[in-house]
Parts: structure tokens; sequence; C-alpha cells
């Protein structure tokens, strides 16, 4: 619910930047804060549209997986080389390649914050990069006593 929520409010900016958004809801339960579940997922968002090339897509998902909660999100955008990956978690650090968080006022916290919130949550968080560029992001909560 909380995703769901997330995307419908970000549907309208999306649209607005010429991107596709593609969501997937199959039941992902997890245990913590809500409104930091709710900062998490947006910030994933958010950083999925900001990043991202003109006439782009955004895919989202919720699932079960061995009995855990998992969000996927993945966007295209510009090439990220592997290397440059750990340094997305670091507050104030962007890329330059292409990417245009100036003009959206962004500063660079987006993904610390997600990291800090998967942290608390004792959540795993992995970030990959895709060769013709964008990121694949997963969430995986501990499983739900």
């Amino acid at each position: 619910a909380i995703t769901a929520a997330a995307v419908e409010a970000r549907l309208p900016d999306a649209e607005a930047r010429g991107l596709r958004v593609d969501a997937s809801f199959e039941p992902a339960r997890a245990s913590g804060d809500p409104r930091l579940g709710e900062r998490l997922v947006a910030n994933l968002l958010d950083n999925a549209a900001r990043h991202n090339i003109p006439g782009g897509r955004v895919e989202i998902g919720t699932a079960t997986r061995e009995g855990k909660g998992v969000l996927t999100v993945v966007n295209t955008g510009p090439v990220v080389p592997p290397a440059d990956l750990d340094r997305l978690y670091e507050p104030f650090q962007r890329l330059d390649s292409g990417r245009n968080g100036d003009e959206d006022g962004g500063l660079g916290l987006g993904l610390s914050i997600v990291h800090a919130i998967a942290a608390a949550h004792g959540a795993a968080l992995v970030t990959r990069a895709q060769p013709d560029g964008g990121l694949t992001t997963v969430v995986t909560f501990p499983p739900v006593p």
C-alpha cells in the first residue's frame, strides 16, 4: 500500500518528464516505521525519475520472496560505472555524467537516506548498474514475525 501510494503521488511528475512508469504490486510485508518506509520508497522513485533520460522508464514492484518483503526499482538513465556505485550511498555525492540533479534541486542525499532507512530496518540494499544505463535497486526486508 505504501509503494502504490508513492507511485500514484509521483505519476504526474513522471509523465511531465516523459517517463513511462510500470508498476507491479504483490503483497510484501515489512515491519518498522511506516513514515520511514514511505520516505525510502519516495526517495527511490524520485531518484529513478530525476536521473533518467528523456522518454525513459521506471519500473517498480513489490513481492515476497522466501518470506521476505522485496521492493525493486529499475530505471533507465546514463551509464553508471560500477566502481562509482558505493559513492551514491554517501551524503552529498552525485555523479556528473549526464545527470541533471542541479536543475532539479537534488543535493545528493536521496540514496544516503535510503541506505540509512534500510539499515535501521535490518533490510539488505543492493544497487546494480545496468550495462545500457540506469540502475536496479533491490531492498529486501527481514521476514515479519
